[in-house]
């Protein structure tokens, strides 16, 4: 008797505690745009052939009248309202002058663009496509990409290359397991992490299922990056930190829907298993017709920047530059954005 007794004890426990792990490790639904106690539908927005919808926003000269047409691709706990190559970041004007016109939209499950649970490297190119595509944008046009931003435009270079005049990566963040690094520097600059990083990333890659758990759970410390913590900046991204005072006003819409529908699974892609390897691409630009440019600060305390050096030497087509003293903020730094876009578009020298 004492035995059924233990027994079940120990079933009724053991069903408890499968019970409050299945609850901890489900992300809540997310709170869709336009349904109801979803936020508001503010923004412009597409409907892609699966049904979901892009937010996007459209700074510089009209389509119609653009000489030079970009599709931006934000950040990691950024959206649409955060591209660092608008008006209020650049020189005003300067889009206007040179007849470019820019479009930066809301990655899924950001902003006001609805969640995509299975999205990857290569459904992230082909909304690129689709957002080209129902605004008209041409046969050909540029992209731009910054730090998470710059993973998907791997994807546009992997996937649509033929619907590309030329590309920029802005401290694109690195994928640790792409098979092209050397692995003696990936295991040095491994060992280098704290076993808290070591730990997210091997969630990411491994065991995605349990990085809602790890992002929400109140035992273990969290890594950096969700902590937006002060180690990951440098010297020259604390002076141009005031320049992100005015997301304050609407920073709270970046994760509206649910973080995990958005920062969970920017780091879930970012950092799991792809589909190709980068370092394999071919060049989209033969016969020149075009360029391939990546940007990356020397001081950037989040992307290493020995892993990006490895690049362009595996892809000699991209041309890179390298910024002294510069942290992962530089594109916010006073004429950053116009030289980023006079090394990508042929504008005239005289502008």
């Amino acid at each position: 008797m004492k035995k059924w007794i233990v027994g079940g004890i120990f079933l009724v426990a053991l069903i408890g505690l499968g019970t409050w792990a299945a609850i901890v490790m489900t992300p809540p639904s997310p709170k869709i745009c336009g349904t109801p106690g979803g936020p508001p539908i503010t923004a412009q927005r597409i409907k892609l052939r699966d049904g979901r919808h892009l937010a996007y926003e459209e700074h510089g000269v009209s389509r119609q009248n653009a000489t030079f047409k970009i599709v931006f691709i934000h950040a990691f706990a950024t959206f649409r309202r955060d591209t660092v190559i608008a008006n209020r970041i650049m020189t005003p004007g300067f889009l206007e002058k040179n007849g470019i016109y820019v479009v930066s939209y809301d990655r899924p499950g950001y902003g006001e663009s609805d969640p995509h649970s299975s999205r990857n490297e290569k459904t992230l190119a082909y909304d690129v496509e689709q957002l080209a595509d129902q605004l008209q944008l041409g046969s050909k046009f540029y992209v731009v990409g910054y730090s998470m931003g710059g993973q998907a435009v791997w994807g546009v270079l992997k996937y649509i290359p033929y619907r590309l005049a030329g590309a920029t990566m802005l401290c694109p963040v690195v994928n640790s397991w792409w098979p092209s690094f050397p692995d003696s520097l990936t295991w040095e600059l491994w060992n280098k992490q704290s076993k808290t990083e070591r730990f997210s990333m091997l969630l990411n890659h491994y065991t995605p299922w349990l990085v809602y758990w790890w992002n929400t759970q109140k035992i273990f410390k969290q890594s950096a990056v969700m902590q937006s913590s002060p180690t990951l900046f440098s010297a020259q991204d604390m002076a141009l930190l005031p320049k992100l005072a005015a997301r304050v006003a609407y920073k709270n819409q970046t994760t509206q829907q649910g973080n995990h529908e958005s920062l969970d699974r920017d780091l879930i892609v970012g950092f799991g298993k792809w589909g190709f390897d980068p370092m394999r691409i071919e060049n989209p630009f033969p016969k020149g017709e075009g360029s391939v440019h990546l940007w990356q600060g020397d001081d950037d305390r989040l992307v290493p920047i020995q892993l990006q050096r490895i690049i362009p030497q595996k892809l000699s087509w991209i041309k890179y530059h390298e910024i002294p003293g510069a942290g992962h903020l530089f594109p916010m730094a006073d004429g950053i954005a116009e030289t980023v876009l006079k090394e990508l578009l042929p504008i005239p020298q005289a502008s």
